[in-house]
C-alpha cells in the first residue's frame, strides 16, 4: 500500500511546474485564444512524459542522479549540460521570482516596493533552503500542492457556472511570428522545461537516504501523481482564461504588478470579491513554491555537475550556488523589472529550443547499459519516445525557421 509518506520529489515536480506554465502561459492562452490551444497544451504534456518519467525511473533503478548517467554518457555531454543549465537559470529564477513578487505587491499592498519584495522574497526562500534543508522542502509542497488544487477546482466549477458564453472547442493553429512565438513560449515550460527531469532525478535521490530500500513502483506514482496534476491544472487555468477573459477587450500587462492584480481580479470575479485574499494567497503560495524550488534545484544541480566534473567534493558548493543565483537574479531583475513579459518568453522559448537535447539524452541513458535491463523502456515507451523526440525536434526547427 502507497502512502502519502512516500509523496515527495513527485510533488515537489508538481510545485516547480505549476507556477509561470501555469499561472501566466495557461491563463493568457485561455484569454487570447480561448480553448483553441488546448491540443497543444494536451500534445506536449503527452510528448514530454516519458523523459520526464526518466528522472525518478533512472534514479530508482540505479541509486543515482541523471548527473551521473550524463558522466557515463561522456564528460561532454555534462559539459553541454553545465553550460545550457548556467545559461539559463538566472532568466528562469527571475522570471519566475518577478511574478511572486508582483503577487506579493498586490496581495499585501504597494508599500514595500516590488524590488523590496524580490530580495525578501529570495532571501526567505534562501533561508529555508540552508536551515530547513529538503524534509522542509517536501512537507511545505504537500500543504501548497493541496491548497492549490482545491482553490483552482472551486475558481474553474465557479466560473463554469456563472459563465453566460459558450465555449468553443476549435483548435487553432497560430499564425505570424507573435503567435507562434508564443506557442512555443506556451509549450516551453508546459508543464515544465525538459531539464525538470535532472531534478527530480536529484529529489529522488535525496528522498531514498531518508528510506530503507529503493522503491520504483512507488517513485512512478509519485511521479504521476505531480504529473497528472500539474496536467489536470494546466487545463484548469487555461478554462479560467478562456471564461473571464477571452472576448472582453481586456488585454495582460507585461508589468508584474498590474498582471498579478489582474490575475488574482480574474479569480475573484468568478468567485466573488470575498474571494481576492483567499485566492490571492493561494496564487502567491503556488508561486512562491516555484520560486523555491527552482532556487533549491538548479545550485543543487550545478554543485553536482562540478563535483562530477572534477571528481572533487564541494563542501560549501550548494551554498555557493543558492547565493550566486541569488545576487544573479536580483541584478537580472533591477535591469529588467518592467518587462516580466519579455524575460518570460525568453526563458520558456530557451526551454522548448534545448527540451530536444534532453530528450535525447535521457533517452538515450535509459536506453544503455547504465540501466539495469529489467528497468529500462518497453516496446510501447520505446516508441512513444521516438515520437517525442520527433515532435520536439519539429517544433523546435519549425520555430527558428520563421525567425
Amino acid at each position: 500500500m502507497l502512502s502519502i509518506k512516500k509523496l515527495g520529489p513527485g510533488l515537489l515536480f508538481a510545485g516547480a511546474a505549476i507556477g509561470v506554465s501555469h499561472l501566466v502561459q495557461s491563463t493568457k492562452a485561455g484569454a487570447d485564444f480561448g480553448l483553441g490551444l488546448l491540443w497543444a497544451l494536451l500534445l506536449v504534456n503527452l510528448f514530454k512524459y516519458p523523459f520526464f518519467q526518466i528522472g525518478p525511473r533512472y534514479a530508482s533503478a540505479t541509486g543515482e542522479s541523471l548527473l551521473d548517467g550524463y558522466k557515463k554518457l561522456g564528460k561532454s555531454v555534462l559539459s553541454v549540460y553545465f553550460i545550457l543549465t548556467l545559461a539559463t537559470m538566472f532568466t528562469i529564477q527571475t522570471a519566475v521570482t518577478i511574478v511572486t513578487a508582483g503577487l506579493a505587491t498586490s496581495l499585501f499592498g504597494d508599500f514595500i516596493p516590488i524590488k523590496v519584495w524580490t530580495i525578501i522574497i529570495l532571501f526567505i526562500c534562501g533561508a529555508i533552503l540552508f536551515f530547513g534543508k529538503y524534509r522542509l522542502l517536501d512537507r511545505l509542497m504537500k500543504i501548497i500542492i493541496v491548497t492549490l488544487t482545491v482553490s483552482t477546482i472551486l475558481a474553474v466549477i465557479l466560473a463554469l457556472y456563472k459563465s453566460n458564453s459558450t465555449l468553443s472547442v476549435s483548435q487553432v493553429l497560430p499564425k505570424g511570428t507573435l503567435e507562434i512565438s508564443f506557442l512555443i513560449a506556451f509549450m516551453g515550460w508546459m508543464p515544465a522545461p525538459l531539464d525538470i527531469s535532472v531534478w527530480h532525478s536529484l529529489w529522488t535521490v535525496e528522498k531514498e537516504k531518508h528510506t530503507i530500500e529503493r522503491d520504483l513502483k512507488a517513485s512512478l506514482f509519485d511521479f504521476n501523481i505531480g504529473y497528472i496534476t500539474a496536467i489536470f491544472l494546466g487545463i484548469g487555468f487555461l478554462l479560467l482564461g478562456a471564461l473571464v477573459m477571452f472576448n472582453s477587450g481586456e488585454n495582460f500587462s507585461a508589468k508584474a504588478g498590474v498582471f498579478s492584480n489582474q490575475l488574482i481580479t480574474m479569480y475573484a470575479s468568478s468567485l466573488g470579491d470575498w474571494s481576492y485574499i483567499i485566492i490571492g494567497l493561494a496564487a502567491f503560495t503556488t508561486m512562491f513554491s516555484t520560486t523555491l524550488t527552482t532556487l533549491d534545484a538548479s545550485p543543487r544541480a550545478m554543485n553536482k555537475t562540478i563535483e562530477l566534473l572534477t571528481n572533487k567534493k564541494q563542501k560549501f558548493g550548494y551554498a555557493f550556488w543558492i547565493m550566486l543565483l541569488i545576487l544573479g537574479t536580483i541584478f537580472i531583475f533591477f535591469v529588467f523589472f518592467s518587462e516580466m513579459g519579455l524575460l518570460i518568453k525568453i526563458a520558456t522559448i530557451l526551454s522548448f529550443i534545448t527540451a530536444p537535447f534532453y530528450a535525447v539524452i535521457n533517452y538515450v541513458l535509459i536506453s544503455s547499459k547504465h540501466t539495469p535491463k529489467k528497468w529500462r523502456p518497453n516496446q510501447p515507451l520505446h516508441i512513444h519516445s521516438i515520437l517525442g523526440i520527433l515532435f520536439l525536434i519539429g517544433f523546435s526547427v519549425w520555430y527558428l525557421t520563421i525567425l
